[in-house]
């Protein structure tokens, strides 16, 4: 006899059981995080010894590896600023009075980025990502090490337009990538580990910098180290990217990290829980599935909504790319100014490439904290609205520098650039604000759609959609502060400090629409266990069980 309390989903033909008014109802958790968050899943700890051994094992596999690749990713991307103070504007830009070539020059990266992202992901679904992966490293460090032996404007613009072009198909690729292989409760902090790398390799990047300013280098790399920059920050990731295309799993039901039997069976259940995966080369185009296969290509004709249109109609989808859009004009600013911003202080120019280490430091250790605590709690806007409101002190005295409510409430901050000379302190504690803030929310944004999207396929384009949009931020950030505008920067900072307010108020809004829709379809269709296998294949995550 069917279950009375089981019913068919009439839109994805999927059977679901919620709970009846008369059985059982789900209980809330009891720990301190589920009080402060009962919506929460349940058992959030791993459950078993088996599954607590196959997390480590993706995690010694796949973290380190990812996260040391994505070091010298940043690391090649961002390192114009260190080398802007070492005579590159002198040597091949005509020494660039105005610093307009440079923005230019720092700008071209994220044109093509942006425009290669969203085709790259999708077309990383067609192949195994340890391939996709350790190609597009071969790729891009050899665009970086070929920036140290150009000479004018145009040969450092094409470097930085093909570096930019393969650093496209990594970076978005890395939250679908992580969501093969963990959980929803489990990927946040991930995620976190591994974009922290970015404020490492900013750190990292000043410290090299750093050395290599101090080097009284000889011969034809006298008076040019920067060329020695490009070289050293270039190679580590042709090396990883050889290492990656024999070492990175690929799937948990194919990877030989993994055991057949019980252990590869727990893998794949963990990638169904709350959400639907799809096989390596299979891509939900709506009219047609094509799956592709070593020896002939299976052709399935299937009646659902085209995911790719509905990541591209999606809204929440743009407003993440607004809330991106924001993070990456402070980001991409910071990453290439800051060196020279924290010159501006009063300090050697050796010696400002030093003291961007700090901040770059806390940023990670504060990213890891609240990414930690987002999974924990299974809450993600909140801690976005928050972390954007942490950059914006760092800014606000431009906005407010005139309110004497704001001096008493952030008398620090506020007073960071009234005066350069008057308060260098104030304005060095106002860029660990605006680091902590920056990293924090990007880091855990990533993670907050990664699941919210729903199907790997809405995923795929989704996730470098947004991530495309927010990517233009960072060519406004490129033109924020140039050396005209030096030592107050005004027009740059308050920019960014209306940014980071806008970016909160859209954290706000995205996180009261999924708690109010979490809450309509509890409401309407029944509660549901929120780590039960839901078919996202047809509706993504418009599918009435989805939980966000």
């Amino acid at each position: 006899m069917e279950d009375p309390n089981t019913k068919v989903d009439a839109f994805d033909g999927t059977s679901s059981h919620h709970a009846s008014s008369n059985g059982p109802q789900p209980q809330p958790p009891t720990t301190i995080w589920g009080k402060l968050n009962p919506m929460r899943p349940s058992n959030i700890q791993y459950d078993t010894p088996l599954e607590r051994s196959i997390v480590r094992k993706f995690d010694l596999r796949i973290l380190p590896i990812l996260s040391l690749l994505y070091l010298f990713a940043y690391l090649d991307r961002t390192n114009l600023g260190n080398a802007r103070l070492q005579n590159l504007p002198e040597d091949i830009l005509g020494g660039d009075p105005t610093g307009v070539l440079f923005d230019w020059v720092n700008s071209a990266f994220f044109f093509s980025y942006i425009l290669v992202q969203v085709p790259a992901t999708i077309l990383m679904k067609q192949f195994n990502p340890n391939i996709w992966i350790g190609c597009v490293a071969i790729g891009w460090s050899i665009c970086s090490v070929l920036m140290a032996a150009t000479f004018n404007f145009a040969g450092i613009m094409v470097c930085r337009i093909g570096l930019g072009a393969f650093e496209a198909g990594f970076s978005p690729a890395i939250p679908l990538y992580f969501s093969f292989f963990y959980t929803k409760t489990e990927i946040g902090v991930r995620l976190a580990w591994w974009f922290a790398f970015a404020a490492v390799a900013s750190a990292f990047g000043g410290l090299i910098a750093f050395a290599i300013q101090e080097a009284n280098l000889g011969g034809a790399l006298h008076n040019h180290n920067w060329k020695l920059l490009f070289i050293i920050e270039g190679i580590p990731a042709f090396i990883l990217g050889v290492f990656i295309l024999f070492y990175l799993p690929t799937r948990p039901e194919s990877t030989a990290i993994l055991k057949d039997g019980p252990e590869r069976d727990l893998a794949i259940e963990r990638t169904l829980r709350g959400t639907h995966t799809e096989k390596v080369g299979t891509f939900n185009k709506g009219i047609c599935s094509f799956c592709y296969r070593k020896k002939s290509t299976v052709l399935t004709m299937k009646r659902n909504p085209a995911h790719v249109a509905m990541a591209f109609l999606d809204w929440k989808v743009y407003t993440a790319g607004v809330i991106y859009f924001a993070l990456n004009a402070a980001l991409a600013s910071t990453s290439a100014f800051l060196p020279t911003i924290v010159e501006t202080f009063g300090f050697s120019a050796a010696d400002a490439q030093l003291l961007t280490v700090p901040p770059y430091a806390c940023a990670a250790v504060v990213l890891s904290v609240l990414a930690f605590a987002s999974d924990r709690l299974q809450s993600r806007g909140l801690f976005c609205a928050a972390s954007s409101l942490i950059s914006a002190i760092g800014y606000v005295y431009v906005v407010f520098q005139g309110l004497r409510v704001f001096n008493k409430i952030y008398l620090l901050v506020i007073r960071i650039l009234t005066s350069v000379a008057e308060n260098e302190h104030a304005r060095y504690f106002a860029v660990f604000c605006i680091t902590s803030g920056t990293y924090t929310h990007i880091g855990i944004i990533l993670a907050w759609f990664v699941h919210n999207l729903g199907s790997e396929s809405k995923k795929a384009t989704g996730m470098p959609l947004f991530m495309a949009v927010g990517q233009c931020g960072s060519v406004l950030g490129s033109h924020l502060f140039p050396s005209t505008e030096g030592p107050r920067y005004i027009k740059g900072f308050a920019v960014n400090s209306g940014l980071q307010f806008l970016a909160a108020l859209c954290a706000v809004v995205l996180t009261i629409h999924y708690r109010r829709e979490n809450k309509r379809r509890d409401r309407v269709y029944g509660q549901v266990d929120p780590d039960a296998k839901v078919d996202t294949s047809k509706l993504a995550d418009d599918v009435r069980v989805m939980k966000y």
